[in-house]
């Protein structure tokens, strides 16, 4: 295909690989299970012992030392780590094999919001401890927020544009809509997208706790994060990753590939409003659903199911329920899976994409977990206690961030 063509073949975009690495386990099988019971993975965290907020939402039963071997994980960031191993999964999961393809023509766009956190923190504290001389050489390499997308081409053998994205907790989402352009312009003919997290640091945790956003249910951590419901009282912060595989669809067909879902719109906007808090009017999220649905074709009342932001913040969760009636009205079953995985900031948006793609397979939508009785002032079908059996032909995959950042997906039906 020639760069720069962009006619209806070049428009249609297939899901054909999919990834997860999360507290609610390793690998898409294990993670879909989990959220489908509605069981949270939020628990008290030893690393954040004594902090004004000592639980969150982390990947226990991921051991890099088993994945890289303890040479390689010691030189790579937790976040670097996960975002690999879903990477891998997914790229499995597609049938592409990176030893027969031209790697000039796959791209790399993944989100991030803060790169190597646990690093930098760490080497803080050497500095202020041993001095200058003590500070480790691969603190930059380790630390900096574009080399996730870099380690990941040179683990895939991926020679295309290699992107990272930041705007927050909508980074993945801003990933993934990226490179669904990099296929629509002819640019790339395999992108490896999504996003990845892993900030559940002493330095971060105090920040977020210190602002406000997040629960403080201390002593019933596993009940904190409980989007929509009338008792929420902040977010639960997670780490984790999620990727997917985007081929054309005619070039996915051509190979006969598994096509698990299209991506059939892209839309982003800003609030231009509060550096943390939400536009009150929803404006903003708006924009951004109304953009992604031209952008797909679809008519407002098509869309049959949203996986939300949903993040269990005050504000967030009434201002998107707000948008969400008077953009699409209440037809759309709503979920939040972050009730299950918490919050995982940059990465969310991409564990949510392959969570609504999974949504569309199966015809199944999870429930939100801890949703005991739903705020009144919430006026849209959200899923609580057990999954809903549906058809699905159209879903959305919202997310939202710090800095009034916007972007959201439309996924349709293979």
């Amino acid at each position: 295909m020639s760069p720069g063509r962009d006619d209806a073949g070049a428009r249609d975009i297939a899901v054909t690989g999919l990834g997860l690495l999360t507290p609610a386990g390793n690998g898409v099988a294990e993670n879909w299970a989990r959220v489908l019971d509605a069981e949270p993975t939020a628990a008290t965290d030893p690393g954040l012992a004594g902090l004004l907020v000592d639980f969150s939402c982390r990947a226990a039963d991921f051991d890099p030392v088993a994945h890289f071997g303890r040479r390689r994980a010691w030189r790579l960031d937790r976040y670097v780590q996960l975002a690999l191993i879903a990477a891998a999964e997914a790229v499995h999961d597609s049938g592409l094999d990176p030893a027969d393809w031209d790697g000039a023509r796959v791209g790399v766009v993944l989100g991030n919001a803060l790169g190597g956190t646990a690093t930098f923190e760490q080497q803080v504290r050497t500095l202020d401890r041993q001095g200058a001389a003590a500070v480790s050489p691969m603190l930059v390499p380790m630390s900096a927020v574009n080399m996730v997308s870099g380690y990941a081409a040179m683990e895939f053998g991926a020679l295309g544009p290699n992107l990272v994205t930041a705007t927050a907790c909508a980074s993945a989402s801003t990933a993934i809509g990226t490179a669904r352009d990099l296929l629509r312009s002819g640019t790339c003919d395999v992108v490896i997208t999504g996003g990845t997290e892993a900030s559940l640091t002493p330095a971060v945790l105090s920040g977020f706790a210190r602002m406000g956003a997040l629960s403080r249910r201390c002593d019933d951590p596993a009940a904190a994060s409980r989007p929509f419901d009338t008792d929420r009282d902040g977010f639960v912060a997670a780490e984790g990753a999620g990727m997917l595989v985007l081929e054309r669809s005619a070039d996915a067909r051509a190979r006969g590939a598994r096509v698990r879902a299209r991506l059939s719109g892209y839309g982003a906007s800003a609030d231009a409003h509060h550096a943390t808090a939400p536009d009150p009017e929803g404006r903003g999220a708006e924009r951004a659903i109304r953009t992604a649905l031209r952008d797909a074709g679809v008519a407002p009342d098509e869309v049959d199911h949203v996986n939300a932001h949903g993040t269990s913040t005050p504000l967030n969760d009434l201002t998107e329920a707000r948008v969400l009636k008077r953009v699409l009205g209440t037809r759309p079953v709503v979920t939040s899976s972050k009730g299950v995985t918490g919050h995982s900031l940059g990465a969310a948006g991409a564990i949510e994409a392959v969570l609504t793609v999974l949504a569309l397979e199966q015809g199944t939508v999870p429930p939100t977990a801890n949703l005991d009785s739903v705020d009144p002032a919430i006026e849209v079908d959200i899923v609580a206690k057990a999954p809903r059996s549906l058809p699905i032909g159209v879903a959305l995959s919202n997310s939202f961030g710090f800095g009034g950042q916007n972007a959201v997906l439309v996924f349709t039906a293979a």
